[in-house]
């Protein structure tokens, strides 16, 4: 999970709490705001009850006269209309109420049952079928249920007891006012039946006293101002006279005519209701100011309440916000920083370092100084002692990348010097080895003096594979352009076993440029050394060249046990990629391989072979291959002195009958069209020093080494003719044999006079050979066959790699002649190639 959500989550949990805490705290206010809207909705619905209340006194009144014959229908008709118009505004205001209090709801719930039953009771009224009584009954029981609406509202819930007292206040004066129309009604009933009745008297009297108390309730219960509005109202000429028309019908007894006439009772009685009626408006309008004045208050309060509590929600999430995008902002840039310091930097920084002169005389601390720190994020908190810690390590890991460059560098520096001080002293051996060998006419000795010349090459090598690790290149600089079949085979000669390489399908006309010739024969002489010490001994590695496009390629087939899919994986990693330092010295040739590689371009490429072993493929690309290059003949033992710099190998060859002045007989297995380097090399009387360069037709060029050959036919060596030497910057680096090595006399018991000729310092003479095929490979049962005569190539039982490899040359180098747009043929492989 990242940071960013987890300060998310880190602030909404707090917030959380905070948020319902504040639902709690608020909803008291808002409850109370919400009942206070609630109570003045009823109150609003209580003044409607108030007028209907009114309507119906009204209508009750000219019901009764009606029926009392006191009265007319028209008027009747329009106090019904005011009551029916009424009802709807109560009927309106009542359906949006909530929450009503169970008296008050069973209230209106009456009320609307009695507004049903309206219709009934007015047709009984025009009829008159109904009594003054039960019409007086019916009217009554709706207004009791208006009034017990306008009692009950003041038990609902949240009521302020203040406004509860006002409305119970309110209903009281509703109640004086509805006992006064009682009375209006009592009289009238009185007056059609000619007076009082003992049940009406007391009506009456009940009526009176149920104002005084109603009145009493109000004036109790309301405040002051209520009352003074009430006795101000009620001290005008009407209302004394109706309360003196009042005292007098009190006064009259029971079974006496009322001498009041009904208009007069009637006009005084609709009066006084009026002004009762104006102050029950005020009344009702004090108590709904009140409660919206109220429910305002807490209204506000309520709001007042969310608006803070939401305001300081929003600046913690706002605080929270700003705080964590800058946090994470500095994280984010602390984790850039890491990334760019980890990929790319730091890998920067130390490839920098790898390299050799890197530090440019620079100490390691002046170095780490220098890469700068790579997180400006700091700061006195603990993100800031991150990026200052995270400096801190970049600044140890350079100082310490830079210490050890230092330390490669003069390690550098000492193989080198070591590698010179190698090369100069193996200079001076091979100097002291030409001046033995020039006078030595032993052969036995002279057998030695090759072995330790050959060791010296050897030595030479591994001198310039520490050069090569300590940065350092062959100071040698070559002029001309060398063949690649040459260059193979001088680099033959610089490993141990290098009788047991032989040459397959060499494409010619392809050249090596004169910078790159040491450097590929370099690699080539790694590759052999490597293919022979990691393959049977009985077994010959093979060498083929051909050309690809505008490249060449030179693969190298041994029969080895080969290596693992993972290892080759690792080796080939290695050789495209060089590493900077030292390296292994258990694989130091790979480092070299792999940096000589790396020098011009060249891929190389350890790949499985069909059969058992590895094939080492290296693809020349054309700016190491010499264009239009032209092979006049194929390379010799005596070429590789003049063409590569490299002397002949003298391999040590026990005397024999095939020492005799015939070529040694080589482990190439039979079907091989192919001559092993070195072949014919033999000691004792008449043992010739050579090497067979096969062609892809076995056709072979045998150099006569010290000895003579065969034919008794010798080529003379000039006297004192030495191999110059090239102390050059790398210290070992020397370019040898200018000429032929004499050979020493014959040791054995054969007579002297096969000798052809004595140098003056006595060294047999050379001559040159009269061209020859080159005798094939003996049998593998040990049998031999006639000179000149190749043995019939039998069927393979498996497919041989190297002959695989052989295939694919022959088989690219005929795609390269069909395309080849001048037409030019490539030399004749059958042709002997004879020597100088």
């Amino acid at each position: 999970m990242k940071i960013n959500r987890r300060l998310v989550l880190l602030v909404t949990a707090p917030l959380a709490v905070a948020v319902a805490f504040s639902v709690l705290a608020l909803a008291p206010a808002t409850n109370q705001a919400l009942q206070a809207g609630r109570l003045t909705s009823m109150v609003e619905v209580a003044e409607r009850a108030s007028e209907l209340t009114y309507r119906l006194q009204r209508e009750r009144a000219a019901a009764t006269a009606l029926v009392s014959e006191q009265g007319d229908a028209e008027e009747f008709r329009l106090r019904a209309e005011e009551t029916d118009r009424s009802i709807t505004g109560f009927r309106s205001r009542a359906e949006g109420l909530s929450a009503v209090p169970g008296s008050a709801r069973g209230a209106l719930d009456r009320i609307e049952r009695f507004a049903e039953e309206m219709p009934g009771l007015r047709a009984q009224v025009r009829s008159g079928s109904s009594t003054v009584s039960a019409l007086a009954f019916g009217y009554r029981i709706v207004i009791a249920d208006l009034n017990g609406y306008r009692d009950g509202i003041a038990q609902a819930d949240g009521v302020d007891a203040d406004i509860a007292d006002r409305i119970r206040a309110a209903a009281a004066l509703s109640e004086a006012a509805e006992h006064t129309a009682q009375q209006q009604v009592t009289v009238a009933r009185a007056q059609a039946a000619g007076g009082f009745t003992t049940a009406s008297q007391r009506t009456f009297d009940a009526g009176r006293m149920g104002y005084t108390e109603s009145i009493g309730a109000m004036f109790d219960l309301g405040p002051g101002a209520w009352r003074t509005w009430l006795e101000r109202t009620l001290s005008g000429a009407q209302a004394l006279e109706a309360r003196r028309l009042e005292d007098e019908i009190g006064r009259t007894g029971t079974g006496k005519d009322i001498t009041v006439t009904p208009k007069e009772w009637q006009k005084a009685a609709n009066d006084r209701q009026e002004l009762l009626r104006s102050v029950e408006k005020r009344v009702d309008a004090a108590v709904r100011a009140q409660v919206s004045d109220v429910r305002t208050t807490l209204v506000w309060t309520a709001g007042a309440e969310v608006a803070l509590v939401v305001l300081t929600l929003v600046g913690v999430v706002v605080v929270a916000i700003r705080l964590g995008r800058v946090m994470i902002r500095r994280l984010r840039d602390l984790r850039n920083a890491a990334h760019e310091v980890a990929h790319s930097g730091l890998p920067t920084v130390m490839n920098e370092l790898s390299q050799p002169g890197a530090l440019r005389g620079a100490t390691p601390e002046e170095v780490a100084r220098r890469t700068g720190d790579p997180v400006r994020t700091t700061g006195q908190d603990e993100i800031g002692e991150v990026g200052e810690a995270f400096n801190a390590v970049h600044h140890e890991a350079v100082r310490l990348a830079a210490q050890q460059a230092h330390a490669h560098e003069q390690l550098a520096e000492t193989l080198v010097g070591v590698a010179r001080r190698g090369a100069r002293l193996t200079a001076v051996m091979v100097s002291e080895l030409d001046t033995v060998q020039r006078d030595e006419a032993d052969p036995v000795r002279m057998k030695t003096l090759f072995a330790l010349d050959h060791l010296a090459v050897r030595m030479e090598r591994n001198t310039n594979n520490l050069l090569v690790l300590g940065g350092y290149g062959n100071a040698r600089v070559r002029s001309a352009d060398v063949g690649c079949s040459t260059v193979i085979v001088a680099a033959a000669q610089q490993i141990e076993r290098f009788d047991r390489v032989s040459l397959g399908v060499i494409e010619s006309g392809i050249g090596i440029t004169a910078r790159a010739v040491h450097d590929v024969a370099h690699i080539l002489a790694e590759l052999l050394d490597n293919a022979t010490r990691y393959s049977p001994p009985d077994k010959q590695v093979g060498v083929a060249v051909w050309r690809l496009w505008d490249r060449a390629v030179v693969q190298i087939v041994d029969e080895g046990v080969g290596i693992t899919a993972e290892r080759r994986a690792v080796h080939n990693a290695a050789l495209l990629e060089p590493q900077a330092g030292i390296g292994d010295v258990r694989s130091m040739g790979l480092h070299v391989v792999a940096r000589l590689a790396a020098r011009h371009g060249i891929v190389v490429e350890l790949r499985d072979s069909s059969g058992p072993g590895t094939i080492a493929e290296v693809t020349l690309p054309a700016k190491v291959l010499a264009l239009d290059f032209t092979e006049d003949r194929g390379p010799s033992q005596g070429d590789l002195g003049n063409d590569v710099g490299y002397e002949t190998p003298r391999p040590i060859t026990p005397p024999g009958p095939q020492g005799r002045g015939q070529p040694a007989r080589t482990g190439v297995r039979p079907g091989h069209h192919g001559t092993p380097v070195g072949a014919g090399i033999g000691a004792g009387a008449g043992t010739g020093v050579g090497a067979g360069i096969g062609t892809g037709m076995g056709a072979g060029i045998g150099v006569a080494g010290a000895g003579a050959p065969a034919d008794g036919h010798d080529r003379e060596t000039p006297p004192g003719h030495e191999r110059p030497r090239d102390d050059g910057q790398d210290g070992g680096a020397r370019d040898r044999g200018h000429g032929t090595k004499p050979a020493p006399r014959p040791a054995h018991d054969e007579p002297v006079s096969r000798v052809a000729g004595v140098s003056s310092s006595g060294l047999p003479l050379r001559q040159r050979r009269a061209p020859q095929q080159w005798p094939a490979a003996g049998r593998r049962d040990g049998g031999e066959q006639r000179p000149g005569t190749g043995a019939p190539r039998p069927s393979p039982r498996r497919r041989d790699s190297r002959q695989v490899s052989d295939v694919l040359a022959a088989y690219a180098q005929g795609i390269n002649r069909s395309t080849n747009h001048r037409g030019r043929s490539a030399p004749d492989d059958h042709t002997e190639r004879t020597e100088k």
